[in-house]
């Protein structure tokens, strides 16, 4: 079996990181160059957004020792931030010892939503209802593939929704999407079945749209860190108080779950997600009792090992969109080694679950400026113009000090 645990891999060069990685996601000669040379063409992005002038590239980095339902995965990760692939990667390493990561992923059901306005909503709501089959075979008939895969449009719901302007019907399509993000698909049904919605309830149709609230969508999971990993008891303890703040003050609880999504959100860049859609979802569903909380939740078993639980809706998809035309994201997808979207949103539960342990251990212990420091240290130095062979020396140097700033890297440069 593949082994996600690969000693020292941060002290190794690009190429026997590379090299490693390939071999572990048995990558072609041309999934490595890709690699290399990485990102997409001017031409190619030219055509995916409109008035373009260039590109903007983010690091790409490799988190290791991730065990998820008994499988091992090395786990791409493009974020700006320092220290999240490391913390995760570290708090992985933990929960390895005690069999990694046991996450559960719902099925791929979108919601598609349709307004009627000017409309009698009980009475249209019984005449819905009862044309359910009609217009299910409606929309299924707009995606010959998703029928064929015994997918598609599955069931219809109704809700009445109070606005300034009078009641309105929301119609709401559940739509089994596979291995899809979905929007497309959901959307071109909503407005195949605007018509025969209209026809039915006698109003008027106004919006035809999916719903980015994926709460038919929820990934769950759970890990076990080793209380000695940790650092003993204490640490325990204190990660739990930590929890506790941010369950009960929505200013923490912002901070708290923007650790979580530094995981997720990365998973999600590599890998071609639409992030504006994970983010939205995740926060909305902080605040599904009426008060902003954690997506996490962190307690002692009885040996006094910590037991960390995360749930939050997420959709994702491995087929369509950028998927199939960006090559970093199809080399990225192929490290994975992954066959469904509901793997790859399994695999973004646990990064967002790691980073949050990593986290809120490090602010519950030393605190978390040591980690970051380190590396915005080689980022000020850097942009002083230092080379790699004096970066070692001048970071250490500027961080003994507790005086990181371009002026002093410079100043130890001249030194030097």
């Amino acid at each position: 079996m593949a082994n996600s645990s690969i000693p020292k891999f941060h002290q190794k060069s690009r190429e026997e990181r590379i090299k490693k990685v390939a071999s572990f996601s048995g990558l072609s000669k041309e999934d490595i160059a890709i690699l290399k040379n990485g990102g997409i063409s001017f031409k190619e992005a030219n055509n995916m957004v409109e008035n373009a002038i260039g590109t903007i590239s983010l690091p790409l980095g490799i988190a290791t020792n991730f065990r998820i339902n008994g499988k091992d995965y090395l786990i791409p990760m493009a974020i700006e931030e320092p220290s999240v692939i490391a913390a995760a990667s570290k708090a992985a390493k933990i929960a390895k010892k005690q069999g990694g990561f046991t996450m559960k992923a719902d099925e791929s059901h979108s919601i598609g939503q349709i307004q009627v306005v000017d409309v009698k909503v009980k009475s249209a709501m019984s005449n819905v209802i009862r044309s359910e089959k009609e217009i299910l075979k409606l929309a299924n008939s707009k995606s010959k593939t998703l029928s064929k895969m015994g997918k598609g449009a599955k069931q219809v719901t109704c809700k009445k929704v109070n606005s300034d302007s009078g009641p309105m019907l929301v119609v709401e399509l559940l739509i089994d999407v596979g291995d899809a993000m979905g929007a497309n698909v959901t959307n071109t049904m909503c407005e195949g079945v605007a018509p025969l919605i209209e026809k039915l309830t006698g109003g008027r149709v106004v919006l035809r749209i999916l719903s980015n609230y994926s709460t038919k969508r929820l990934v769950r999971g759970t890990a076990i860190f080793d209380k000695k990993e940790l650092g003993g008891q204490e640490t325990v303890n204190n990660i739990i108080l930590a929890y506790q703040f941010a369950t009960n003050d929505p200013y923490r609880a912002v901070t708290h779950n923007k650790g979580i999504m530094n995981g997720i959100i990365a998973v999600a860049n590599a890998t071609g997600q639409d992030t504006r859609a994970i983010e939205a979802a995740a926060h909305a569903y902080a605040s599904r009792t009426g008060k902003y909380s954690s997506l996490t939740e962190w307690k002692k078993d009885k040996a006094g090992n910590l037991i960390g639980k995360i749930e939050l809706p997420m959709s994702v998809g491995i087929v369509g969109g950028i998927v199939n035309i960006h090559p970093m994201i199809k080399v990225c997808t192929k490290i994975l080694r992954i066959k469904s979207a509901k793997e790859l949103v399994c695999i973004m539960g646990a990064a967002g679950l790691a980073q949050n342990l990593s986290a809120i251990r490090a602010l519950a212990s030393e605190g978390i400026q040591k980690g970051h420091m380190k590396l915005h240290a080689r980022n000020i130095a850097a942009s002083a113009g230092v080379t790699p062979d004096k970066m070692n020396e001048v970071t250490r140097q500027m961080i003994k000090e507790g005086n990181v700033s371009v002026h002093r890297a410079k100043e130890i440069l001249k030194e030097l």
